[in-house]
């Protein structure tokens, strides 16, 4: 049955009052995300230096670290989720469940335990609705991530890492965020946090330089470690953030679009329904004016 004039301007009203909340939303989005984004790359020089300090520290000395040292047998791992605390942010959130679901599916096949850490209230609410047990939860800070928060996840995470597996601590660190490579490409990035995998590069001639550590290269690395850990988790933060608005703003773009099609589609169906009408009265009135001639 067609719809009636009055329906479709009721319905022409309620897609006009929708497509202003999608423009005001793609609005903040979009102030938000720039901050984001100058905040990620601000903090990615000062990761780089952690980084590669740790390298260093590592690839220069032989001594047996837990930063370093690849367990002989994993029993145990833990895998933190990062995602978003609110949804219409097209599939961000779901792209980044189904990629740590991916993962814990490939530890568990190798007979691994998997801890299993969340990080936004999206993936939250997924594990939550399905039953399955996480061993801790943070959310309210998707969009503005600060070191306090980072600090909170990696003391955590660091007290499971460095306790006896016996003692329900686990063997390694996973994290699942969402790397920003631009406004329009956001891709899911899995690092494993600890051990570090340190990868020698060989110089010209094969020669390395030589480093002195004071007091030991033992007390460099424990200095450096909770930095490492915590800094590592803040830039994946950071960098979530920029994705998550970013994302949020493409799809509120997307939908304002779309509401903006569907109301010049309501239009011209209202016109039409209009002109019906005034059509179907202009024959009745002739119609009644030729049966009282008659």
């Amino acid at each position: 049955m067609p719809a009636t004039l009055r329906e479709l301007r009721e319905r022409r009203k309620s897609v006009s009052a929708t497509m202003k909340i999608t423009k005001a939303m793609e609005l903040i989005a979009a102030s938000r995300v720039m901050r984001a984004q100058t905040r990620a790359k601000q903090a990615e020089p000062y990761n780089d230096a952690v980084v590669r300090a740790i390298s260093d520290v590592a690839t220069h000395t032989d001594m047996q670290h837990p930063l370093t040292t690849e367990p002989e047998v994993c029993l145990r791992s833990a895998v933190l989720i990062v995602s978003a605390d609110r949804g219409l942010a097209a599939a961000y959130n779901t792209n980044i469940i189904r990629t740590g679901e991916g993962l814990i599916t490939r530890l568990s096949e190798t007979g691994k335990e998997v801890d299993i850490y969340t990080c936004g209230r999206k993936v939250g609410d997924y594990f939550a609705f399905r039953g399955r047990p996480v061993a801790a939860s943070w959310s309210g800070f998707s969009e503005r991530p600060t070191y306090a928060d980072a600090k909170a996840i990696g003391m955590r995470l660091m007290k499971e890492f460095l306790a006896p597996t016996e003692q329900g601590g686990v063997d390694e660190l996973h994290v699942v965020f969402t790397h920003f490579r631009s406004m329009v490409s956001q891709q899911p990035q899995i690092i494993r946090l600890l051990p570090l995998e340190v990868v020698e590069d060989e110089e010209e001639g094969g020669a390395h330089d030589v480093f002195a550590y004071e007091p030991s290269a033992a007390a460099v690395l424990d200095s450096l470690l909770y930095p490492y850990v915590i800094n590592r988790i803040h830039f994946a933060l950071m960098e979530s953030a920029a994705s998550e608005l970013a994302a949020r703003q493409q799809a509120m773009h997307s939908a304002t679009d779309n509401a903006k099609q569907l109301i010049d589609s309501l239009t011209r169906d209202a016109n039409q329904a209009r002109q019906a009408e005034i059509t179907q009265e202009i024959n009745e009135i002739v119609g009644g004016a030729g049966a009282l001639a008659g």
